[in-house]
């Protein structure tokens, strides 16, 4: 399997690479295309394209269809950015990038983390 840092790489934003790498190990379906405008921080270095994607998939995998169930997603969500943040000090990237921090260690860490929290 090819990883997302590569993929991103090829020139897919971070969103997309997670999505395409996520889809490609579980055999989902989840279009690429949500991830195209997360790229750079969502196009303005604000919150990381793979953390964003990695939220995405949380609400595809573990979403709900209506207000009155429980919220699964908002929690694992939450959980996922307090990782980034505990290990990177921020979640943003343009604080990320100042920080030496390069989108092949993010992506990676994230897909990591999105994966043990969908796998616990």
């Amino acid at each position: 399997m090819t990883k997302a840092s590569e993929y991103h790489k090829q020139g897919y934003t971070c969103g997309e690479a997670i999505i395409k790498v996520y889809n490609e190990k579980n055999g989902t379906s989840i279009p690429i295309s949500l991830g195209s405008g997360m790229g750079a921080g969502f196009t303005v270095g604000s919150t990381c394209g793979a953390v964003g994607a990695a939220a995405v998939i949380i609400g595809f995998i573990r979403g709900r269809e209506n207000g009155t169930e429980k919220n699964e997603a908002r929690g694992l969500t939450r959980e996922l950015m307090q990782d980034v943040k505990q290990k990177y000090g921020t979640e943003t990237c343009k604080d990320l990038k100042r920080n030496g921090i390069g989108c092949a260690e993010i992506i990676e860490h994230t897909f990591e983390g999105l994966n043990h929290i969908l796998n616990k």
